[in-house]
């Protein structure tokens, strides 16, 4: 992170830290940057015995203040890497300050790679697992669901060690916790094998889009779109395996076409040389279509011109992650965004309801307004997470405030 003492050992902060955006910033008291794990449970253990809080952060890409603390904040920068694999069962256990674009590099050397990728690799695997980054595709889910082992580091500063076999209720709760059940440390990942995926990239209309949106979604591995709402057009983006690829070329025009290693070729926002801020909503997948036209229309009534950024329609897989976006439905995600120098929230929250109404569930990374009263409502899990979380700290060692409010403990 440029411009944050990130890469501090340990010191007490006299400036400001920021996420990726420049939208947040904050001072903890101290940042710990620690070298190993058990250093990661000795710095909860004095936690503890100070009565202070502790907050985990990765790459500080998400845009909401899951990590946002004035007291201890924990970068695992550190702790990261390929530690042992396995190409039979393709698992992988990794350090969980690992970034994903460098560890992917690692794994391509081992002979695998990450099922899928959001369209930012610069998270950390912690970060990306604990808040449910997913890329699209109907057949892949987030990507907290390769997560099938691991180490954590509980509220008592001990280690623990855990596995999908043993305690796959556990491993539900974990997957997506945002840090409150523990500070992960290591994480066995569930893999594939390294191929080549070829992406090619198509421009049409919206309504041709939309047309076509059930055939292209299902015979493409991956496949998403933008709307731009200034032209009203959409860019198309499929990716296949090299040979499946198909031909769009009777209603769209190709503007791109590469192949490589999925890392490769999936990202492809990485270093961005500017910043935006961001809302997503998840809705079951029969609802996303309806949704979509219902933004567009509201945009383009209110919003066309002070707004030219496009909107992002991903696909997700169902999964029994206890808050998962994707919770026992496969999904649409529909993302908005905004430069971050300019005015965002009246955009946002003019559109927040609209994707409410059919059925959304937030991005725990993203802007949203919702808090535990309306959030309780769309995760059936939801009073079991809250009981294993005061079970597991009952101290509220890994809470803040705001995290207080968003689950209502």
């Amino acid at each position: 992170m440029a411009n944050t003492p990130w890469s501090a050992t340990s010191k007490n902060l006299d400036q400001d830290c920021h996420n990726w955006s420049g939208g947040l910033r904050f001072r903890p008291s101290r940042l710990e940057v620690p070298e190993h794990e058990e250093a990661v449970a000795a710095l909860v253990r004095a936690a503890g015995r100070q009565c202070r809080t502790i907050r985990p952060v990765g790459s500080a890409h998400s845009s909401s203040e899951i990590y946002v603390t004035d007291d201890v904040l924990v970068s695992l920068a550190n702790i990261c890497g390929l530690h042992e694999h396995d190409s039979r069962s393709h698992r992988a256990t990794v350090g969980a300050g690992s970034q994903l674009t460098e560890l992917s590099k690692e794994l391509q050397s081992a002979g695998m790679t990450l099922s899928n990728f959001g369209d930012v690799a610069t998270q950390t695997v912690g970060g990306a697992i604990g808040t449910g980054t997913h890329g699209s595709g109907r057949n892949f889910p987030n990507l907290s669901m390769m997560l099938v082992g691991g180490r954590l580091v509980t509220a008592r500063g001990e280690i623990t060690t855990f596995g999908v076999e043993e305690d796959p209720d556990f491993v539900r709760a974990l997957r997506v916790s945002f840090g409150t059940l523990g500070i992960l440390t290591s994480a066995t990942l569930q893999l594939e094998p390294l191929h080549d995926l070829r992406r090619q990239e198509w421009c049409l209309g919206f309504e041709p889009c939309m047309e076509a949106l059930d055939r292209l979604s299902r015979e493409n591995r991956n496949f998403d779109f933008y709307w731009y709402p200034r032209s009203d057009e959409v860019k198309i983006r499929c990716l296949n395996p090299p040979g499946e690829e198909k031909a769009y070329g009777a209603f769209a025009r190709l503007v791109k076409d590469e192949t490589g290693p999925p890392h490769e070729v999936i990202p492809q926002h990485s270093d961005l040389p500017y910043r935006f801020e961001e809302m997503e909503y998840s809705m079951p997948a029969e609802a996303g279509p309806g949704c979509m036209r219902k933004l567009r229309t509201r945009i383009k009534e209110k919003w066309r011109r002070s707004v030219g950024w496009r909107l992002l329609y991903r696909y997700i897989q169902r999964d029994d992650t206890w808050l998962s976006e994707a919770y026992g439905r496969d999904s649409v995600s529909i993302s908005l965004h905004q430069n971050a120098t300019l005015p965002y929230w009246d955009f946002f929250l003019d559109l927040e309801p609209v994707m409410r109404d059919h059925g959304g569930r937030p991005h725990w990374a993203k802007k949203h307004s919702l808090r535990a009263t309306e959030l309780k409502a769309l995760y059936p899990m939801w009073d079991r997470f809250l009981s294993l979380r005061q079970e597991l700290d009952p101290e509220g060692r890994f809470l803040t405030p705001y995290l207080r409010r968003l689950l209502g403990c």
